[in-house]
């Protein structure tokens, strides 16, 4: 057999490649049978309720999802990757795939227990600057005797004022609806009066008028 160094040159330049490629698709292989498809809810650890849009992050690889309204996930991942779950009121959990599973599902649950911040306390003046609280301060003029304090307190318009705008509670309605009742009683059976005819109802209506109750509310 003769040598052909055409053929030896090929082979030359073959052999590499398709070790190359064999060695690419060993580990392709044993890549994609690493890959899990990690499902799961993450729920609280006092009453199991769902914990919604919780941010999910594959350490190992930087990506993750977001759990959707009752708290359920999805995504792929790869056997022994650390996974986070962080929420809002909750602390961080931790989660590790086992790498000894044999298939390529895998379904948990994640508990999520709660954390209680204290923010330092916010005092929000009327003021933009502390200067200008401190002039309006020393400005603003206070009375200086308790008599002056009450009457001003107990100024007529302004309880008056405060009084038209406070609605009617419970026991105010409740004595409408019962004066309303009794008169329908009262009068069950026969014709009642015509208020035209009244004098009272004119005195009424006319002190009404002078007060200026039946004025527009836009004017």
């Amino acid at each position: 057999m003769k040598f052909n160094p055409v053929i030896c040159f090929t082979l030359f330049i073959l052999l590499p490649v398709l070790s190359n490629a064999q060695r690419i698709q060993e580990e392709q292989e044993e890549y994609y049978r690493d890959l899990v498809q990690f499902s799961g809810a993450v729920v609280t650890g006092d009453s199991l309720h769902p914990v919604a849009f919780t941010h999910i992050i594959d350490r190992n690889t930087g990506f993750g999802t977001i759990s959707d309204y009752y708290g359920y996930f999805s995504f792929v991942a790869k056997k022994g990757d650390t996974i986070t779950f962080s929420a809002i009121g909750f602390k961080k959990g931790i989660f590790v795939i086992p790498d000894t599973i044999h298939n390529n599902r895998y379904t948990m649950f994640q508990v999520m227990t709660s954390d209680t911040v204290y923010l330092s306390e916010t005092v929000i003046y009327p003021w933009p600057t502390k200067e200008q609280f401190k002039e309006a301060f020393l400005a603003l003029e206070i009375p200086d005797d308790d008599m002056e304090i009450a009457r001003k307190n107990l100024e007529r318009m302004e309880l008056y004022a405060r009084g038209q705008e406070m609605p009617m509670d419970g026991s105010m309605n409740y004595r409408n609806y019962i004066d309303q009742t009794v008169s329908k009683l009262y009068y069950a059976g026969q014709t009642q009066p015509i208020s035209l005819l009244n004098p009272f109802a004119w005195a009424q209506f006319i002190k009404a008028w002078q007060d200026g109750k039946f004025k527009r509310k836009d004017q």
